[in-house]
């Protein structure tokens, strides 16, 4: 039997395989090359002016500078972050769609008895970003300057207190929820369509307490309509030197807050998260990004596209236990 022509097949067909595989490895650094020739859309899942679009603008701007691009700010607020996620979900994976995600991604899946998306399936994590704390405050009008006195009212009141937040389980709300469960606080829930009204609705007196991101309620309490009792950040920040932990006052070990992240769509190019990580990680080390987000109350953070991978997966098992807790779900 002739074997010659058998050979000869198998060695061509080990020659294609190989300059393939050449090809593949030389396209993946070209691919981070060429990437990005055009502009950039960020979806923020949030509505404009809020506090995670103040900070991601910020960032969008920056990263924009590193790659040579517009990065276009697109918010598609709705649904705890949902709608935007999901817009993202379903968009090419090509790098010009991202997600600017924050921690409402790991609590939906929790939340909602139903998603469209699949938050470690349909997406891969490029960086952390930023942090921002949140802020126990209070209506003027209550007697108390401290958690202590604070919690002692609110005893001395059961069922007649309420307590706002942006929405049905977003972090706001869990935030204090974990507050009156820890304290043993009777008090009334009142969800709202966002920061801003919750905010508006303390100021009126409408409600006596909330939870909510510092860089929301930093000029309410400086222009003194709220106080700030505590903040969820594990040491004192700088911006409030004199305003306690909640972990000093009552629960030891207690940190949270509304952190904020970049992800794309899950088939996106390696090349191109890696490139897109670069530049988010240089824009963070920038002195005026920094600066501007100091301002906000908001602490850069940082990270590689698996780390930030870990981290979204430890907020998954987290806030499963918490809302699991609070008995709350969305249809």
């Amino acid at each position: 039997m002739n074997r010659i022509p058998q050979q000869r097949s198998r060695l061509r067909i080990l020659a294609a395989v190989a300059a393939a595989a050449t090809l593949a490895c030389a396209g993946a650094p070209a691919l981070a090359q060429a990437w990005p020739a055009k502009p950039i859309t960020m979806v923020v899942p949030f509505p404009p002016g809020g506090p995670t679009d103040l900070v991601a603008r910020v960032l969008a701007q920056k990263i924009g500078e590193q790659l040579g691009q517009n990065v276009v700010v697109d918010n598609k607020g709705g649904a705890n972050g949902n709608i935007g996620a999901m817009a993202v979900a379903r968009a090419p994976a090509d790098g010009y769609t991202i997600l600017y995600n924050t921690s409402s991604i790991t609590l939906s899946p929790a939340l909602y008895k139903s998603l469209s998306y699949d938050v470690e399936k349909d997406f891969a994590p490029v960086a952390l970003t930023a942090v921002v704390p949140l802020a126990l405050v209070v209506h003027p009008s209550v007697p108390a300057n401290t958690v202590q006195e604070f919690v002692a009212y609110a005893k001395a009141h059961p069922g007649k207190l309420t307590y706002g937040s942006a929405g049905n389980g977003n972090v706001t709300h869990l935030g204090a929820f974990q507050f009156v469960q820890a304290h043993g606080i009777d008090a009334v829930h009142a969800p709202f369509k966002g920061s801003a009204p919750a905010d508006l609705a303390l100021v009126s007196g409408d409600i006596q307490f909330l939870t909510d991101t510092v860089n929301s309620v930093i000029g309410f309490v400086k222009e003194k309509r709220m106080k700030m009792l505590a903040v969820t950040t594990a040491k004192r920040m700088s911006l409030f030197p004199d305003v306690p932990t909640l972990a000093e006052s009552g629960m030891p070990g207690f940190e949270t807050g509304a952190w904020q992240g970049i992800m794309v769509p899950a088939a996106t190019p390696k090349p191109v998260v890696e490139r897109l990580n670069a530049a988010v990680v240089k824009a963070l080390q920038s002195p005026d990004v920094r600066a501007k987000l100091a301002v906000q109350g908001a602490e850069p953070l940082g990270s590689t596209p698996a780390e930030y991978g870990a981290y979204v997966k430890k907020e998954l098992a987290r806030w499963a236990k918490v809302v699991k807790a609070s008995g709350v779900t969305i249809e």
